[in-house]
């Protein structure tokens, strides 16, 4: 009764400030959820450990702890809106040039056949396994192309495909 009747007044403080589809600045356009600390996510060290995308896909069976490295990209919008989630690629992936008649080389245009064996979704969960209502981008400080290690539990579909529920993210820095 008690949670009911929080979301009831959340839902009437957001129709009364009328904020609820407006964006936030710097965020991707994604209103962001209240009380989300970037730190609790953001690992200070790189884990040791990580495997390639490929290699987890090959290997890791579902509901394994696992630590993955990857490039965020694979699709034009690698990030999933109102959500912290988005796709990784394998770094032994090349990512596609401008030269190549790619404008957004994140997407792999020009190599599609190799990320397919070579991709997973990576979602933020917080402590009670639910995901993060909040822009990646915004949360964790990354873009296209970033770098992350990855820390979670590996989850499977039907068809195989490879997901994490991620509790850390350790962020590369470029150069």
């Amino acid at each position: 009764m008690k949670m009911m009747k929080t979301w009831t007044c959340l839902g009437l403080l957001t129709l009364a400030t009328g904020c609820a589809d407006k964006p936030v600045a710097g965020t991707g356009g994604t209103p962001q959820e209240p009380g989300v600390d970037a730190v609790s996510y953001l690992a200070e060290r790189e884990p040791e450990g990580a495997i390639p995308v490929g290699q987890a896909r090959q290997g890791v069976k579902d509901q394994q702890p696992i630590t993955v490295v990857g490039l965020i990209g694979g699709s034009t919008a690698p990030f999933v809106d109102g959500l912290a989630a988005f796709t990784i690629v394998d770094p032994k992936v090349p990512y596609c040039a401008a030269e190549e008649g790619c404008p957004t080389p994140w997407d792999y245009c020009c190599r599609q056949d190799e990320v397919k064996q070579n991709i997973a979704t990576v979602k933020l969960v917080d402590a009670n396994g639910q995901p993060v209502n909040q822009d990646a981008r915004a949360l964790l400080g990354v873009q296209e192309l970033s770098t992350v290690v990855v820390e979670g539990q590996a989850q499977r579909d039907e068809a195989g495909n490879l997901s994490v529920a991620a509790e850390r993210v350790f962020v590369k820095a470029e150069g």
